[in-house]
């Protein structure tokens, strides 16, 4: 037996030591064959960032948590949103001074410790209500709520871990009675990210549009904040180097960062160090506003899911990062199938150009999706869809981005029995879902449908209500075959002769993870 056989040997049996593997052996020749693969598991910690709702004092806002049930998630864990101003570090000098009020109350233990010894009380409760959480979970399959009126409701950020972690989503939805953006604005709450799209963004006198970063982390975030309008990119004069302060929420007004006014411009953020959640509140002051989510990253097919029926106008708004040109192939997913709207067959696309096409009463009274193709899939490309519902004069405004499929599982929060649309597309071929309503915040039994979509159609489906519903409740959407799927959801209510609505895309949870088959190999000892 040869020198490098025998410390081979013995390494070996030094890392059955340490591992508790104690056969050192050859491999056995079926033991590949034998495996099963990864193993689908669910997350075991995820984290959320919700931007600050409003600036008006008129806005109410309801924020919204909820994890599903998920088969073989930990039986222990939390899930925590807190404002993202109680999240920063201690304040050094604040800290100095309780150490100097201390010490002073230390000299004087008569007259001087009563007073100091209240003062302390007092300031060891306002501690405590600035830890409370704004919201907690108690238990999977339950949504909770929180309420906060006037311009003060913060920024959120939250964590969730082991049994609440699998799915967990949240969503703020904001009314405002009057002024600039006055109507319903609704956003779910997404994770951190290094870069985002937002075709749809506007510079021009009539909108006021800001762009939300939110960072979590423990150290600062620098974000470059690039515009796209027209005519390639716009000369920016503070767009760059932007710093996010530690665990805080800042909001940019686009039209500061440019001279120029356009309608339609596409925003691009790109995070230089750290990371930060982002999103666009567009506000207007005739036809109300909305969030404008990211869109999905850019691709030579997109899709635009939940146009509602009733919209009275649809803008288009598309953006490719490239220097190619490109001529888009326009599609309706409709109850019937896959139309081309007459007119607007091909949109030609400018590189590196925002570009923005209006396609009127696109839907004409029935649910439908757009479905954009680039030839052969050859040039990426971002977009999004403004809807306006309403006569002039009284309209509202939300916005679409193209979406991601939901692969798996994805949920819509704070439904009511009436005024949620659930609307469900499959572009390239037949799906079956499963429809979940959760138990109501309030009370109220959980109800399943299964439904089945057929290929290139776009369905409302009449979802399922929670028997004995009191409160809001959430809708999970689970693939069962098929697809893929992709869905949106419509809140909608009428105030005052205006049709307040919001449009909230359903991205896939990213609940579930591939946990690939390890087992020891001693393999790589021989030679």
């Amino acid at each position: 037996m040869n020198r490098t056989t025998l410390s081979l040997i013995a390494g070996a049996t030094a890392l059955a030591a340490v591992t508790g593997f104690a056969a050192v052996s050859a491999p056995d020749p079926g033991a590949a064959e034998r495996r099963t693969g990864a193993a689908t598991l669910p997350v075991e910690r995820t984290g959320l960032l919700c931007p600050r709702p409003s600036t008006s004092d008129l806005a109410e806002t309801t924020y919204t948590s909820f994890t599903p049930v998920t088969e073989g998630a930990d039986d222990k864990g939390t899930a925590v949103l807190r404002s993202a101003a109680q999240q920063s570090a201690p304040d050094e000098d604040a800290e100095g001074e309780d150490e100097k009020d201390g010490e002073k109350a230390g000299k004087d233990e008569n007259d001087e410790n009563d007073e100091n010894g209240e003062k302390g009380d007092k300031d060891a409760a306002e501690g405590d209500q600035a830890d409370k959480p704004v919201l907690q979970l108690e238990e999977p399959g339950k949504p909770v709520t929180a309420e906060a009126d006037g311009a003060d409701a913060p920024a959120l950020v939250g964590t969730a871990d082991g049994r609440f972690a699998s799915g967990w989503t949240a969503q703020q939805t904001t009314e405002v009675a009057a002024g600039t953006g006055r109507g319903l604005q609704g956003v779910a709450c997404s994770a951190a990210d290094t870069q985002f799209w937002f075709p749809g963004a506007s510079t021009d006198d009539s909108r006021t549009d800001y762009i939300h970063l939110t960072n979590p982390d423990d150290s600062a975030a620098v974000v470059d904040v690039e515009l796209y309008g027209k005519d390639g990119e716009l000369k920016t004069t503070v767009g760059e180097g932007i710093t996010v302060k530690p665990r805080s929420a800042e909001p940019v007004l686009l039209s500061t960062l440019t001279a120029e006014k356009q309608t339609d411009v596409t925003v691009h953020v790109v995070v230089r160090s750290g990371r930060v959640g982002a999103a666009v509140q567009a506000l207007d002051d005739a036809t109300g506003g909305d969030w404008l989510p990211a869109s999905a990253d850019p691709s030579g097919r997109l899709v635009l899911p939940g146009i509602p029926k009733d919209a009275t106008a649809v803008r288009l708004v598309a953006f490719t990062p490239g220097e190619s040109d490109v001529d888009l192939k326009v599609r309706l997913a409709a109850p019937s199938g896959l139309i081309t709207p007459a007119g607007n067959e091909t949109l030609h696309l400018k590189g590196g150009m925002t570009a923005a096409f209006d396609l009127g009463e696109l839907t004409r009274g029935e649910a439908g999706s757009l479905v954009l193709t680039a030839p052969d899939g050859s040039v990426p490309v971002v977009a999004a869809v403004r809807v306006l519902r309403g006569e002039e004069g009284k309209q509202e405004s939300a916005f679409i981005p193209a979406a991601r499929p939901v692969e798996t599982r994805a949920t819509a929060l704070d439904n009511t029995a009436k005024g949620a649309t659930l609307s469900v597309t499959a572009p390239e071929g037949g799906a079956e879902i499963r429809v979940t309503a959760s138990a109501g915040t309030k009370g109220g039994t959980p109800q399943t449908k299964t439904y089945s979509i057929k290929s290139g159609t776009t369905q409302d489906i009449e979802a399922p209500v929670p028997a004995g519903l009191k409160g809001s409740y959430a809708l999970t959407v689970e693939t069962r075959s098929g697809g893929p799927v992709y869905a949106s959801r419509t809140l909608a209510s009428t105030e005052g002769g205006v049709p307040y609505f919001t449009v909230q895309a359903l991205p896939d949870d990213r609940g579930m993870v591939a946990v690939p088959d390890a087992s020891e190999d001693l393999s790589v000892l021989q030679r």
